[in-house]
């Protein structure tokens, strides 16, 4: 049986949608042609499929990054924090064209903290005093990590584009308590760039949950950092390779792209 009214589509995105009229729904949805590519990656080479792939970059915010925001107040030495910048900056442009989502996870704090427990709150104010998740920062009066402040936006040099997808976060994973499974799922995609900071906290741990979830997952090493001991930096890349995916850099997939 065949209707012929004109049915229109329903859905946010093209991936996943109906098409629909008055007396009739169809849900199968419009296939989407494979667009593979190929690039050098440890522990194995990989081809993917730019049609079913996004970049997650996570935490890429002034409260990590800038010479003015949280951790730098605190004493921490954010250059290393610094570092993917200009990778990204050359990476993002060229993923946006090949049309690949890039999807920005931040962390942005309800102001009234009220999903977050005192144990998570420990961790950044262990003594109940000093600069903590909230509190004002002496240098702008910015809540620290708190959505749509200062502190919790992404540094000018990564300009945020139309199109691109922003997701808040309340804990190190971007999944937990968060829609971000939800719009990947709506997305149909199912290989996921990392990139990000820090690489051995959020970026690992929002990976490790996409691993457990059954996403294919990609760290970009000189689009990741942290300004933890590089031991850290090392067992990052070792579990990352060993357990929970693979590990490219922006270089290779920029060639594989404009192959």
């Amino acid at each position: 049986m065949t209707f012929s009214q004109k049915k229109l589509p329903l859905g946010s995105s093209a991936a996943n949608q109906w098409q629909v009229s008055e007396t009739a729904v169809d849900l199968v949805r419009r296939p989407v042609a494979p667009r593979p590519v190929s690039v050098r990656g440890e522990p194995q080479s990989l081809t993917l499929d730019l049609a079913r792939s996004a970049i997650v970059v996570i935490d890429m915010q002034n409260d990590f990054c800038h010479p003015e925001g949280w951790l730098a107040h605190i004493g921490v030495d954010v250059a290393p924090a610094r570092t993917p910048i200009d990778p990204l900056r050359k990476a993002l442009p060229a993923l946006r064209r090949a049309g690949v989502p890039v999807i920005w996870v931040n962390w942005g704090n309800r102001p009234d903290l009220l999903n977050l427990s005192p144990s998570l709150l420990h961790v950044y104010k262990p003594t109940g005093e000093g600069v903590g998740l909230g509190d004002p920062l002496p240098s702008r009066g910015a809540p620290v990590l708190q959505k749509d402040s200062w502190a919790a936006a992404v540094v000018d040099e990564l300009p945020v584009e139309e199109g691109d997808i922003r997701v808040d976060k309340y804990r190190m994973s971007g999944f937990w308590d968060t829609p971000l499974d939800s719009i990947l799922r709506n997305l149909k995609v199912e290989t996921l760039l990392f990139a990000g900071v820090n690489a051995d906290q959020c970026v690992l741990c929002t990976l490790q949950d996409a691993n457990f979830l059954g996403y294919d997952c990609i760290l970009l090493e000189d689009c990741s950092a942290t300004t933890s001991p590089d031991y850290c930096w090392q067992a990052t890349l070792y579990n990352v390779k060993q357990c929970f995916g693979f590990v490219t850099n922006s270089t290779d997939l920029l060639a594989g792209l404009a192959e």
